[in-house]
């Protein structure tokens, strides 16, 4: 057998592989998105949105867990995003080739390797421990640690696509390192770093083991971040483990606004990411 004829099978064999193993990852993905749509569609009305979690055999929907996810991923990404985007400047504008910034990256990588759990746990120990009750700003502080890493990785890596030669033109017409980085490195990729801060919603928005140790949940309508608030996510953890049907309907109606949720933001992030390339 000749070595092209034997490269041509090896070729052949690959791109058999790579297509089946795309068709065997988006059956699973089809069959999810087809279940949560069969499942929980049929119990999405104007109840879920405007009426808070009922007891078992009542009638209720899931609003006070809507918008108590809302403030907890807003305050998530409100605390993360600024302290990420500050750090990833740091790396790419001041320290870029330093040791500090070996030992940021470094640890940024942990942090965007790490069990969401441990966090939860973490926060747990450092703040409702201390304070003696669960609250919506442990969890928001929860949701801030995983914001961080992922916007620091997307964030540097946006600051490095900008040419250096965009810096020094700035900086030859007398503008300062502070107005070079706020009008010209942060304005050429301003796409970018939107689309990290929507995946960083998108990835905070169905977490739940985080929420457990400190947002925890509660069935009645509350924006006080200062005490236990209601989640989509820890809802539905519930809901589909009891034994109650109405509750199990309205888990599968939580699934799927979240799972439209993030599929959206997904969508933005990409379209945002292609029109900056």
């Amino acid at each position: 057998m000749s070595l092209y004829v034997r490269r041509r099978i090896v070729n052949a064999v690959g791109l058999a592989l790579s297509i089946f193993a795309t068709a065997f990852g988006l059956f699973w993905l089809g069959w999810l998105l087809w279940t949560l749509v069969a499942q929980g569609l049929p119990w999405i009305d104007l109840s879920v949105f405007s009426q808070p979690t009922p007891p078992p055999g009542d009638v209720g929907g899931l609003s006070n867990a809507i918008i108590g996810s809302l403030l907890l991923t807003g305050s998530g990404i409100v605390i993360g995003a600024p302290i990420g985007v500050l750090a990833a400047t740091y790396l790419s504008e001041f320290g870029r080739k330093t040791h500090l910034a070996s030992v940021v990256r470094f640890v940024n990588d942990i942090l965007l390797s790490a069990p969401s759990i441990v966090i939860g746990v973490f926060i747990y120990e450092l703040i409702v421990l201390r304070t003696g009750h669960f609250s919506g700003w442990a969890g928001g502080m929860a949701l801030a640690l995983i914001v961080i890493p992922i916007v620091v990785r997307t964030t540097e890596d946006m600051l490095c696509l900008v040419p250096v030669s965009l810096r020094e033109a700035a900086a030859a017409l007398g503008a300062p390192r502070w107005r070079v980085i706020f009008a010209v490195v942060y304005r050429a990729s301003r796409a970018g770093i939107l689309t990290g801060m929507l995946l960083a919603v998108a990835r905070i928005s169905g977490e739940t083991a985080p929420l457990l140790f400190t947002a925890l949940n509660n069935q009645f309508w509350s924006l006080d971040m200062g005490g236990a608030l209601a989640n989509l996510p820890v809802v539905i953890f519930q809901f589909a483990m009891s034994p109650y049907e109405d509750w199990q309907h309205l888990a599968w109606a939580g699934a799927l606004l979240i799972t439209a949720g993030i599929l959206a933001l997904n969508i933005i992030a990409r379209v945002l990411g292609r029109a900056r390339k």
